[in-house]
């Protein structure tokens, strides 16, 4: 898809739900959890600042989105609910974040699991033995 068409003709956040609902042309529709769009943030925080200095988050179950800016013509701003705002999802990230979703998700899992960390912040993961 071109840069022109990953540009969303629909954006609708569902607070309740904690899903943010993308329509691309051809009325392709994505949901993206809250916590899959906080977990994935193009942040510093999260992304590290280069290859294998990524930030496990962990607990980001309950996160929801309070607040959306957009950032000029090319990108959205989120103010997620435990206070994270400094991700600029740009629209090619946002539509690849859609398109990947499967795949990021669990390689987002593998990773929780290998570390002996939780989706949830109120479980403690404790691994005995190897």
């Amino acid at each position: 898809m071109n840069s022109v068409h990953s540009i969303p003709t629909g954006i609708e956040l569902h607070k309740r739900r904690k899903v943010l609902e993308l329509v691309y042309a051809d009325d392709q529709r994505y949901e993206l959890s809250c916590e899959y769009l906080r977990v994935h943030s193009p942040s510093a925080e999260v992304k590290g600042h280069g290859p294998g200095q990524e930030i496990l988050q962990e607990g980001k179950i309950n996160v929801g989105i309070d607040h959306i800016e957009p950032v000029g013509n090319y990108a959205l701003q989120f103010v997620f609910s435990d206070g994270h705002d400094s991700g600029i999802f740009s629209w090619a990230y946002l539509y690849e974040l859609c398109a990947n979703q499967q795949q990021n998700w669990q390689t987002y899992l593998d990773r929780l699991s290998a570390a002996g960390a939780a989706r949830d912040p109120d479980i403690q993961v404790v691994r005995i033995g190897n």
